[in-house]
């Protein structure tokens, strides 16, 4: 008997986990996978480490939300937490731009680029300094490309703002809501650049040692089965290993689709809600590259996200990338590791199918290092030591997100914030967090997420 059940060990899942068992539940943390932390985590291969795709995370100054959550939880006590500064840098072909620690310089960078938006630059970066809560309401229906629209004529400057989220949101400016736009601007831009040491899997380490020490049980290679609903609420899961489970609450870290199609099925959930699913947009996938090469000192500088834009129509690479035509890559990140030695680089993809990445991932991998080398690193292929690459399956086997999604659902203005991603109205016990909860995206978000779950059940046990 436990009081509550967590299917999914992502950053997310554990957060909850550990403010749950901290308050004094007895929580059980289901995980499919041999490790914790879902896309959160790093490998070795032939002597060189990787992220398998987060890469760094942000929200951790010093009054925001991650630094809270890892004082909390003690995580900044199991591993140094440090930041690159530039964090982030896009290099287009005309200009190359970076975000630094210092806002005001990151501004001036912009304004010396294009001079004729100075004014207006000024005024949007002020945007997202401490902003109101109204800020947000205001822009509930807008699109990304609408609010840069409000403010700037020039393409290629909306272009290079918009990269970075495209890269973390996997959805194109036309398409991004606003509001999550301006959330992970916020959060991973103007805020960002933060990276553990002994890489992003120090994160679910850290929790999941806080976890087992605050009493909480999590059993890895635990895949769950089914949800048990009786009289419109759960009362446990069964595991395919270990049968049934009996708890008072369940908290899905997993794909929606899977929660409410899989785990729940039709008889629960109903005809209705399952419709509406089925018309709503996952997210892209992505492509990963892992390269392992010689100590090569033409690398962009270690630890910043570099985001390369070949060509500025974001909207017009989204469409052609949906369609399955992956000939032409359009902006991407590059991601140099500390020691020099490890590089990743990332750009989002559809799933298309199992054979189609079969059949083609070995001629994407050798064009998208031709292209890195055109735009970033010439003679990189010279220096190679070790190359791999996952892709969208790949992605699915990390975490059986439908299509190998990377950030859930795709964060447009008609798919956000919808309640019953979050806490089913229909069902008692049952509560989603992470990425598919459509309230957050990124590390930064779906920890922010987790925490807010755990209150939320915190708050419902109170009033009990």
């Amino acid at each position: 008997m436990y009081d509550v059940v967590i299917i999914g060990a992502g950053m997310s899942g554990l957060v909850c986990g550990c403010y749950l068992a901290k308050a004094g539940m007895k929580v059980l943390i289901a995980e499919q996978h041999h490790k914790p932390g879902g896309y959160c985590t790093s490998f070795k291969r032939q002597g060189f480490t990787f992220d398998a795709a987060a890469h760094s995370f942000g929200a951790y100054r010093e009054d925001g939300i991650v630094r809270k959550i890892f004082n909390d939880l003690e995580v900044d006590k199991r591993t140094k937490i440090q930041r690159v500064d530039p964090s982030d840098v896009i290099m287009a072909p005309d200009y190359k731009i970076s975000f630094w620690a210092d806002l005001d310089k990151t501004i001036n960078d912009f304004q010396k680029a294009f001079s004729d938006e100075s004014k207006n630059i000024k005024i949007f970066f002020s945007l997202f300094v401490n902003p109101e809560p109204i800020f947000f309401v205001r822009m509930r229906s807008w699109t990304f490309k609408d609010l840069l629209d409000k403010y700037f004529t020039n393409n290629k400057l909306k272009a290079m703002l918009s990269l970075p989220l495209y890269g973390n949101s996997g959805v194109p400016p036309a398409m991004l809501s606003a509001c999550m736009g301006a959330q992970i601007f916020i959060e991973f831009l103007l805020d960002g650049g933060y990276y553990p040491e002994g890489g992003m899997k120090s994160l679910p380490d850290a929790l999941t040692v806080k976890f087992r020490e605050l009493g909480g049980e999590l059993r890895l290679s635990c895949a769950v089965k089914k949800i048990e609903v009786k009289d419109g609420k759960v009362i446990g899961t069964v595991l395919e290993k270990d049968g049934f489970v009996l708890s008072r609450y369940v908290v899905s870290n997993c794909d929606a689709r899977q929660t409410f199609f899989k785990l729940l099925g039709r008889k629960v959930v109903g005809h209705d809600f399952l419709s509406r699913m089925n018309n709503m947009i996952p997210s892209l996938s992505a492509f990963v590259l892992y390269l392992g090469v010689d100590k090569f000192y033409n690398l962009p500088e270690p630890g910043s996200n570099v985001w390369v834009l070949p060509q500025y129509d974001l909207n017009k690479a989204y469409s052609l990338v949906r369609k399955g035509k992956l000939n032409s890559i359009g902006g991407y990140l590059m991601h140099v590791y500390p020691d020099r030695k490890s590089l990743l680089s990332l750009i989002p993809v559809p799933f298309i199918n199992r054979k189609y990445w079969n059949n083609n991932k070995e001629k994407l991998l050798e064009s998208f290092i031709k292209r890195i080398e055109i735009d970033a690193v010439p003679g990189l292929s010279e220096h190679i030591i070790y190359k791999d690459a996952a892709t969208p399956p790949t992605l699915h086997r990390y975490t059986l997100n439908y299509k190998g999604a990377a950030f859930g659902w795709a964060v447009t203005p008609s798919q956000l914030a919808i309640p019953d991603l979050r806490k089913p109205s229909f069902i008692q016990g049952l509560y989603l967090t992470g990425n598919w909860t459509t309230q957050g995206v990124g590390i930064s978000g779906v920890i922010y997420v987790g925490y807010d779950t755990a209150k939320l059940i915190l708050r419902k046990e109170k009033a009990c």
